[in-house]
């Protein structure tokens, strides 16, 4: 069967790699064309489009770029056709994929989407295109099979992919970690600041003011796979700082405590049972219109699951360097972690365990 799967950005780059696998092991004849990044690319398939091309973040940014996004549909649209796929598989990236998606179910095409949309945050008046344009809903968040079923729209809970993605990578041991990465034994805080470039800028800098205060301990930022080292070095300057490229998970594992922007990387670093403090600031135009759409009490998804505030989240105006330096020294507490690690096992609990891409490969094959 033909496969035709469409991500966006570095989390989608990771699901949809998993996804693949899994793809590869239940249709032995499976061809996939895909739109991702390079753990899609080492999967195997043919890459049309990379992620950091097309990494426009916040309403401002899409605007600006709005004829470069424009080129990507027109370009999407034609691949298909020539590509002739059994099914389009849509990972996330809502803004791109259900454009696509209308026009591919009115030419015919097969539509199964994995990872939902966060209609659920935001615009629940999307939820009609969804249910007009898409054949499937694989969703990996316990809430969502109920927030759909209020519209009357039957998707499939399958898991998360974390948890696999987790469980299955290969280990590495503490001090072989800091040996190769010159980290010495201090007690580790990552810094986990996003993916794309706008989000980095703003996030880092207040992350990396906090590193005089706690010279116990060694700050390491995880750089993102779509970023090179000589963009972080603008913003780090002459602090003290070590950072890993590419390595999140091993950082995780040995890390004390994390700042984290919010995303996918906030369920990882719970996941690793790391105590962690949420951070977000866009900028000031996106950020006003999100406040006007978006109905979440909170933005982070560890919260979001749990459905209370389990993980501080400074967003916006909050985010400063005082009140960061007071969440991060309540995380270094040795009570409140002890909270915060009996909160991660239950939310862990709540994924579903473990299988979520094979489940969702089975399913999509299957089906056809």
């Amino acid at each position: 069967m033909k496969y035709y799967i469409i991500a966006g950005e570095a989390s989608g780059d990771l699901h949809g790699s998993n996804l693949m696998k899994a793809l590869y092991q239940e249709d032995a004849g499976a061809s996939i064309r895909f739109w991702g990044g390079d753990l899609m690319q080492k999967a195997g398939g043919t890459l049309v489009s990379h992620y950091k091309d097309r990494a426009f973040m916040g309403f401002f940014e899409v605007l600006r770029n709005l004829n470069k996004v424009l080129v990507f549909i027109k370009f999407c649209k034609k691949d298909i056709e020539q590509f002739q796929p059994d099914v389009i598989i849509f990972i996330d990236n809502s803004g791109f994929n259900l454009r696509i998606a209308k026009w591919a179910k009115q030419a015919g095409f097969k539509t199964n989407y994995y990872i939902s949309p966060q209609v659920w945050a935001s615009r629940a008046s999307r939820i009609k295109g969804i249910q007009r344009d898409i054949d499937k809903m694989f969703v990996i968040l316990p809430f969502e099979k109920e927030f759909y079923k209020k519209y009357d729209y039957e998707v499939t809970f399958v898991g998360h992919p974390l948890i696999d993605g987790i469980a299955h990578r290969k280990q590495v041991s503490e001090h072989k970690f800091r040996e190769e990465h010159q980290l010495g034994n201090l007690p580790i805080i990552a810094l986990l600041p996003g993916s794309r470039k706008q989000e980095i800028i703003k996030m880092l800098s207040v992350m990396l003011s906090l590193v005089d205060d706690f010279s116990d301990y060694k700050f390491v930022i995880a750089g993102a796979p779509s970023q090179d080292f000589s963009f972080y070095k603008r913003i780090i300057g002459d602090r003290k700082v070590s950072f890993i490229d590419n390595k999140t998970y091993d950082l995780l594992s040995v890390s004390t405590a994390a700042l984290v922007t919010s995303g996918t990387a906030t369920l990882e670093t719970a996941l690793f049972k790391v105590p962690q403090v949420v951070c977000y600031k866009a900028g000031a135009i996106s950020y006003q219109i999100a406040k006007r759409i978006i109905t979440l009490k909170f933005i982070s998804l560890v919260n979001l699951i749990m459905g209370k505030e389990v993980v501080t989240e400074l967003i916006q105006q909050d985010f400063t360097k005082t009140k960061l330096k007071k969440e991060l020294l309540k995380i270094l507490e040795d009570e409140h972690r002890q909270k915060l690690f009996l909160e991660y096992y239950e939310l862990e609990k709540k994924l579903g365990g473990k299988g979520a891409s094979q489940k969702t490969a089975k399913l999509i094959v299957d089906s056809l």
